[in-house]
């Protein structure tokens, strides 16, 4: 082992997380003929296939994933050492960073995040990732993410966060819709047709209200995220529950049957949007200087 390629370790930890060749090597910067290559070196030191390909990609074998922990942390430990010993430069960095975010939030922050972005640093790349809200706390640990913004609580060692805004929960639908006007009813709730987004967005609270109240909604059609919706609800009997500013903002678009928001007929807690990070991030300037625009651009009107 006294001749192992100290560059296999990126190399490693990178296919382990995409479980694809290709992936990997786009993400590297080099070509997929290079990470075979190196995929053959990591197999001969190691004497063990480590990754098996199979309709799912390439999956990691026993000793693949016990290597992972180690390797993972020695990556982080390298990529922190090199980013604290150089100074990051915004205006000329070409560094890459990695955001999740739901449908909503890519709607509602990353216009201004990226116009932000481009005015003091126009030469880095942002990563948008799907956010998947059982997988935050993982993601940010394993360093999968540098930074997740979502409305529900996220737990695990090593955490940080900071709520930067707080919202509400209303009703979108038609606004000539036949039976509902100025105000919605209970009784008139349950018996329309809804929509429903589903939990991977981060916004369950107000389902858990009504499971709570032990009541049923008719569901019509579920989706996975919010960003149709201007182009499903406008027509139709449909209701659906979604933040606020999010609402307004769609009954805000040049639609040809326009929208209009209720409020819900029984309560449901705000809720927080949140910043969420590794508290190991603050050792890398550049880390610190993407939390700080992130930071600046939720605190900006209009955020959702």
């Amino acid at each position: 082992m006294a001749q192992f390629d100290l560059n296999l370790i990126t190399t490693f930890v990178t296919l382990y997380e995409t479980q694809s060749l290709t992936v990997t090597a786009e993400r590297l910067f080099v070509t997929q003929p290079s990470i075979s290559y190196g995929l053959g070196k990591l197999r001969e030191q190691f004497d063990d296939p480590l990754f098996v390909r199979n309709s799912q990609g390439m999956q990691p074998t026993r000793l693949a994933a016990q290597l992972y922990v180690g390797f993972k942390q020695a990556a982080q430990c390298i990529e922190a050492s090199v980013a604290e010993a150089r100074k990051f430069e915004p205006s000329h960095s070409t560094r890459q960073f990695r955001l999740a975010l739901s449908d909503l939030g890519e709607m509602a922050l990353l216009p201004r995040l990226m116009e932000r972005l481009n005015a003091l640093a126009p030469n880095i790349e942002l990563e948008i990732v799907p956010l998947e809200i059982d997988q935050v706390g993982t993601w940010l640990n394993d360093g999968h993410i540098d930074a997740a913004i979502c409305s529900r609580t996220i737990t695990g060692n090593g955490l940080a966060f900071k709520k930067r805004l707080s919202e509400r929960y209303v009703c979108l639908l038609d606004e000539a819709h036949p039976r509902i006007h100025a105000e919605l009813s209970m009784e008139q709730f349950l018996a329309e047709p809804h929509v429903l987004v589903t939990r991977t967005s981060g916004h369950g609270m107000a389902e858990d209200v009504l499971q709570q109240l032990g009541v049923k909604r008719r569901i019509k059609l579920r989706l996975p995220h919010f960003s149709v919706l201007p182009k499903v609800i406008p027509g139709t009997e449909l209701l659906v529950i979604l933040p606020s500013q999010i609402a307004e903002s769609f009954c805000e678009m040049p639609l040809g049957k326009p929208l209009k928001i209720l409020e819900l007929p029984f309560d449901v807690p705000p809720f927080e949007v949140t910043l969420y990070w590794h508290s190991r991030s603050v050792q890398s300037t550049g880390l610190r200087w993407f939390f700080e625009q992130i930071q600046a651009t939720l605190g900006e009107p209009h955020m959702a």
